[in-house]
């Protein structure tokens, strides 16, 4: 007799409607964040159900690491939020909302009877043609200390735009500019210390 695998209460779903349930999970989580997105997002106001503690934040990897999911689809839009959390350090929202989409989109050309791993090939392809727009499209100030350095303070100042340091933006662009200057090229940020000073900004 062979042991069981599966919890006696455990339920199972087959083809359309599994797809369909991780169509709608991932769904679900990208407009849970949408609304946070971009200078103009708004903030969502958090409970925890254990302690009572409010937080508010527009950030999405903050919000998405605070809700329990078990839906699959779901659970990797998250994991794909935090290693770009990780990795990058912003566009943890942008890269949650994007993939939801692409989803939502999907499950139209599925209810279209175009088989997933056309559906899949296409996405590769717009991929590839998406990248190669970039590259085509982007300029190399690295030789003009000038223009290098208004760069970053723009790259800087978008990031901050939506962030709780919005009214005091272009100052603290300018620190992280003079900050990820000093490194001269080197991606060790454990070459930068925060210090707390008393008094000013």
């Amino acid at each position: 007799m062979s042991a069981p695998i599966f919890a006696e209460q455990a339920t199972e779903e087959k083809a359309e409607n599994a797809r369909l349930s991780s169509f709608v999970g991932a769904m679900a989580v990208g407009d849970l964040v949408k609304s946070t997105l971009g200078p103009k997002g708004m903030s969502k106001i958090m409970q925890s159900a254990s302690t009572g503690e409010i937080n508010i934040t527009n950030d999405g990897a903050t919000i998405l690491k605070s809700i329990q999911l078990d839906n699959a689809a779901a659970k990797i839009l998250v994991n794909i939020s935090k290693v770009q959390d990780d990795e990058v350090g912003d566009g943890t929202t942008s890269v949650a909302v994007l993939a939801s989409e692409l989803l939502r989109e999907a499950e139209k050309l599925i209810a279209q009877k175009i088989h997933p791993q056309t559906i899949v090939e296409g996405y590769r392809i717009a991929g590839s043609a998406a990248l190669r727009a970039l590259e085509k499209s982007a300029v190399n100030h690295s030789y003009d200390p000038v223009a290098f350095r208004e760069d970053l303070f723009n790259i800087a100042r978008t990031t901050l735009s939506s962030k709780v340091l919005a009214q005091d933006k272009d100052y603290f662009s300018n620190l992280a500019v003079d900050a990820v200057l000093r490194l001269k090229g080197s991606t060790d940020l454990e070459h930068i210390q925060i210090i707390k000073k008393v008094g000013g900004k």
